[in-house]
């Protein structure tokens, strides 16, 4: 039996009249990355959030490794870990204190030795002593990425995490992360708005639209099981159409 990582249950997050994320329920197994797709105000930061624990859900349950994400926060964070274009590092803090400083915080184990591995890892030691806002944003995903593998983190959570690359930079990113999550046996949740990247990377997709999930499948054979001859013309069409193919 394939080992789940992440298990979402019926999970819900009202703003006032507005539901953000609707009875969400889905999984996310060991080696298996599944993109999150959908457009802008869909809910999809939002239940990263919840899966944080930056948000409280209001209703519904969040298993990360069996245990549960809010009441044994502290025990499930040890294990999680994430990166966002649109939340770098500390500008201010060369790129080996930025890999020190969050090592503490997640209690890694020979703090050191692992810096120097993600630094070769990730390319990045001729900029160990260069402060991260200094850094190319090709560069500074690298550094981010490095951050987010500190831990080996058998959750992984990207979100939008070649938004500001070139096509150059995105592609080397994609393959460091689908060889951390074969070599580490992660489990891996990623946004996008890049179909071609959702169709590399990803072996499972769940489209969100208005917080409620639509549409799943394998994201090289849904389109034509619904009409679409991509992956991008499906996305749009549940966009711009989405009551029509929500199913009870």
């Amino acid at each position: 039996m394939t080992e789940k990582v992440l298990s979402i249950s019926r999970l819900c997050k009202q703003y006032g009249e507005k539901s953000a994320v609707d009875s969400v329920s889905f999984e996310v197994c060991r080696n298996e990355i599944v993109g999150l797709l959908g457009p802008n105000g869909a809910g999809k930061t939002t239940t990263i959030n919840m899966i944080l624990g930056v948000l409280e859900p209001d209703s519904g349950s969040i298993l990360i490794e069996g245990l549960d994400a809010v009441t044994h926060r502290s025990e499930v964070l040890a294990h999680t870990n994430f990166t966002a274009a649109y939340a770098p590092l500390p500008g201010n803090l060369s790129v080996y204190q930025n890999l020190r400083f969050f090592g503490l915080i997640y209690g890694v184990k020979k703090l050191s030795s692992r810096i120097e591995e993600l630094l070769g890892q990730f390319n990045l030691r001729a900029f160990r002593n260069v402060k991260t806002g200094l850094l190319s944003s090709g560069e500074q995903a690298r550094a981010s990425l490095a951050k987010a593998m500190l831990n080996r983190p058998r959750l992984l959570l990207l979100d939008e995490p070649t938004a500001s690359l070139d096509p150059s930079a995105a592609s080397g990113i994609r393959e460091m992360i689908c060889a951390f999550a074969k070599m580490e046996s992660v489990g891996v949740l990623w946004t996008s708005h890049n179909m071609y990247e959702v169709e590399k990377v990803c072996g499972r997709v769940l489209f969100l639209s208005r917080g409620r999930i639509l549409l799943e499948g394998d994201p090289k054979t849904l389109p034509r099981e619904h009409g679409e001859k991509s992956l991008e013309d499906l996305f749009i069409t549940l966009a711009r159409e989405p009551l029509a193919q929500v199913t009870d």
